[in-house]
Order: structure tokens, then C-alpha cells, then sequence
């Protein structure tokens, strides 16, 4: 199952929204900022077609500006 982490950051005053829509996604694990409108957002899915389809819905959200992955692992079952 790929495991992945992404630093996200929101266009300018979109953090709330931004927070709002991620949190909707199965899979995906929030840690906000507490001094910056940044987060860290780490998934988890069963195969490379979920984390594929994830991630293309994650760049769809129109508020999120910037999503630059930090660190991705596979595990295997």
C-alpha cells in the first residue's frame, strides 16, 4: 500500500477551505500548521490506482496552491 506525504499550502486566505476539502478524502491525514498557512498531509492507499485517482482529486481542489510530496514508501501486503 503507497504511503506518501506532501507538504500542501492554500492560495492566499483559501486555509480553512482548503483544510475543509482534504478532510473529505478517505485516506488522507491532516496536520495543520499552527503558525502558517501550511500543512502536511500524509495518505494511505491499497494500490497505485486509488493513490493515482487520490491524487488527481487532490490537485482538482481549487483552493490548494502548491502540493510538493516529501517522502513516499510502498508496503507490500
Amino acid at each position: 500500500m503507497p504511503i506518501k506525504s506532501y507538504l500542501v499550502r492554500p492560495h492566499d486566505g483559501k486555509f480553512s477551505e482548503l483544510l475543509n476539502e482534504l478532510s473529505q478524502f478517505q485516506g488522507c491525514d491532516i496536520i495543520p500548521s499552527t503558525n502558517q498557512e501550511v500543512a502536511v498531509l500524509v495518505t494511505d492507499t491499497q494500490d497505485e490506482i486509488e493513490d493515482n485517482k487520490l491524487l488527481s482529486q487532490i490537485n482538482a481542489i481549487e483552493s490548494l496552491k502548491m502540493l510538493s510530496m516529501v517522502s513516499g514508501f510502498d508496503v507490500d501486503s
